[in-house]
């Protein structure tokens, strides 16, 4: 006789052909007594809890990005630009090298102010003077916010290197020997120029390269000529003709009236009648011009706007702002 393993098993009250598991109450197979398969459910709902927790992890890393930090990368497929958003207004027209113009209104405005010192071994030490602007090296790439950025260093037109903060050091190498003029332009996050009716806020000053070997031939300043002598310049007393005249006065280290922009169009010619209580030099960047400022007395420089750009104009001891030209 041949044994059934059922057979050995207890019997359902309700069914008696039916023998049961002792334990979960499944049936055996009548025909051949193989046993019930192990249940499933338990095991299922493991693997499922475990993939949630995987699934909530990934998503978690997605939203944050690398480094756990959130970023203002631009989504795929978008440009630099169109990633921005509302910031200012987008102009077509751009730097000179591709980079389209983001205008702001000029109240509140990035500045930048550049001076350029020779250094001791080699070359030049910059330092830019930024004014509602901030430099952002860790978002570059981002959208564009509100006054940040970084800053462009340009040599009559040629990109030397992109800035993420105040100070470089401009080795002698990358000056020819002869004059230059460097620049220094900023930049929101997306690469766009920054740019105050219809012009890249910007700033620049003259370089002197000298010959190679030489190390730094640094922007010298000349002697400041007499309020009388130089063509241009008026005697302290005399009108010069011009089209804009600019009073300024310095007195206990502070200017009247406040620094601000001197809008002028391109071929107008601009007298800045200054007078300062102590002695000085009146230097203006980009023209290269200078004018003595003897202590008490006033003294005018008259030059013609031929140049378009943002020029500053400050003095050299003191190292105060006195105005910035605009020229258009």
């Amino acid at each position: 006789m041949t044994h059934n393993p059922a057979q050995d098993l207890p019997q359902d009250p309700a069914n008696p052909a039916a023998p049961v598991d002792s334990v979960g109450g499944r049936t055996w197979c009548d025909a051949c007594g193989t046993p019930p398969r192990a249940a499933h459910g338990p095991r299922r709902t493991l693997r499922t809890a475990a993939l949630v927790a995987v699934l909530l992890l990934l998503a978690g890393g997605a939203a944050t990005g690398c480094g756990g930090r959130a970023t203002t990368h631009h989504k795929p497929g978008t440009s630099h630009e169109q990633a921005s958003g509302s910031v200012g207004t987008l102009l077509e027209t751009d730097d000179g090298a591709g980079h389209r113009l983001r205008e702001v209104p000029a109240e509140g405005a990035p500045e930048v102010r550049v001076s350029a010192r020779p250094d001791t071994e080699d070359g030049w030490n910059l330092q830019l003077t930024v004014r509602n602007f901030r430099f952002t090296p860790d978002s570059t790439g981002g959208a564009a916010l509100p006054g940040a950025g970084h800053a462009h260093l340009e040599l009559d037109g040629r990109k030397l290197a992109r800035l993420y903060g105040p100070w470089f050091h401009l080795p002698a190498a990358q000056v020819p020997e002869g004059a230059h003029t460097l620049t220094v332009r900023l930049y929101a996050d997306d690469h766009t120029a920054w740019a105050v009716a219809g012009k890249p806020v910007e700033a620049a000053v003259p370089l002197t390269g000298g010959p190679p070997g030489q190390g730094a031939g640094a922007h010298t300043h000349a002697p400041a000529p007499t309020a009388s002598s130089p063509p241009g310049e008026a005697p302290p007393g005399e009108s010069p003709q011009a089209d804009r005249t600019v009073t300024i006065a310095i007195r206990g280290g502070k200017v009247t009236p406040a620094p601000g922009r001197t809008e002028l169009r391109r071929g107008e010619r601009v007298a800045l009648r200054v007078t300062s209580d102590r002695a000085d030099t009146l230097h203006v960047h980009g023209y290269d011009k200078e004018l003595a400022l003897p202590a008490g007395q006033e003294a005018t420089l008259t030059l013609t706007a031929d140049r378009t750009g943002l020029f500053e104009v400050e003095t050299h001891e003191s190292g105060l702002v006195l105005t910035q030209l605009l020229v258009r």
